[in-house]
């Protein structure tokens, strides 16, 4: 995915123009999202997101695989691998070591880190090896909309800022599929940060609304504090990322934005490089964005939930309501 043009943030000329393809393919996606899927032999939880990109479905996953293992589940998360080049016809066990984000992809890179992770595109290949490996439990993070296997729980990720910018689906704006087919398709959504959009979209969602935010790592907020920074990230919504480099109170000197999951030329680190040395400064990007790179700094984060109670009880009700009817 580009970069999310401006329009799509509030309705237009651009996004007037682009209605009729909008309606085309809101009317696919809901279709789409609305048909039956296959059920898995394990409980599985799918997290999606509200927009084409940067809602903060990723964050969202490994939180909901953290809270899990503390649950005594054993997680394995599901991926097609967005953004990688190579493909495997067999479902693919990442191991860290070995991949790099050209064959698995920068987000399962990232899920690897909290689970065992398996990548392919057909998810039930991929549900199937997960018994193999010993999981108890299948997450999801890109199989709301593909409606590729029946979920026992869903989970939207919404950021709060954005909400569902203009309501249009795309081209038009940024819904994978219109909002009232989204929401209704939903278990629970998860807020991420703070916002009027986000709010909106809440008041239409009669089940679960949760609450969260994405939270820099303690140690690295402090070091960058006070320090001079030349920031630059790959992902959807990089303003985010800048923003947040400002909260914690670095100076960012420059900011340099590339289309989601761009994958960095030498030269484009050359100039990167060379443009923090002219500011005097020190380059620094997003955890996303570092798996695609060497030998570059970045802030790790993590989302972080208002109301662990909440979010528990919904697990472990999945974990023990399908231990009950498969039993």
């Amino acid at each position: 995915m580009r970069r999310a043009p401006e329009f799509w943030r509030r309705s237009g000329v651009a996004s007037s123009l682009l209605t009729p393809a909008a309606a085309l393919y809101g009317a696919i996606a809901q279709r789409r999202l609305q048909r039956p899927a296959p059920r898995a032999a394990l409980p599985t939880i799918v997290v999606g997101g509200l927009t084409s990109g940067g809602d903060g479905k990723t964050p969202l996953a490994m939180a909901l695989a953290t809270r899990l293992l503390a649950l005594g589940a054993r997680p394995a998360f599901l991926t097609r691998g967005y953004g990688r080049i190579l493909h495997h016809a067999a479902p693919a066990l990442v191991d860290p070591v070995h991949h790099d984000a050209r064959h698995i992809g920068d987000e399962a890179l990232l899920l690897a880190r909290i689970a065992p992770i398996l990548v392919c595109a057909d998810r039930r290949l991929s549900a199937q090896r997960a018994i193999e490996i010993g999981a108890t439990v299948l997450v999801l993070d890109d199989g709301f909309h593909s409606r590729a296997l029946a979920p026992d729980l869903t989970f939207l990720a919404i950021d709060a800022d954005y909400g569902a910018g203009n309501g249009a689906c795309l081209p038009a704006g940024p819904l994978r599929a219109p909002l009232q087919a989204q929401l209704a398709m939903a278990d629970a959504l998860a807020m991420i940060g703070d916002g009027a959009a986000g709010e909106i979209c809440a008041r239409n969602f009669d089940k679960k609304v949760l609450t969260a935010r994405l939270v820099p790592d303690a140690t690295h907020a402090q070091k960058l504090a006070g320090a001079r920074i030349v920031a630059f990230a790959g992902i959807a919504r990089p303003e985010k990322f800048f923003r947040l480099l400002h909260d914690i109170g670095a100076q960012v000197v420059a900011t340099h934005a590339f289309p989601d999951h761009h994958l960095f030329t030498p030269r484009d680190i050359a100039e990167l490089r060379a443009l923090a040395q002219a500011h005097d400064a020190q380059l620094l990007t997003t955890e996303k964005d570092a798996t695609r790179l060497d030998g570059i700094d970045s802030l790790p984060v993590s989302l972080q939930f208002d109301d662990v109670q909440t979010i528990d009880a919904l697990l472990a009700n999945v974990l023990t309501t399908r231990l009950r009817q498969d039993g």
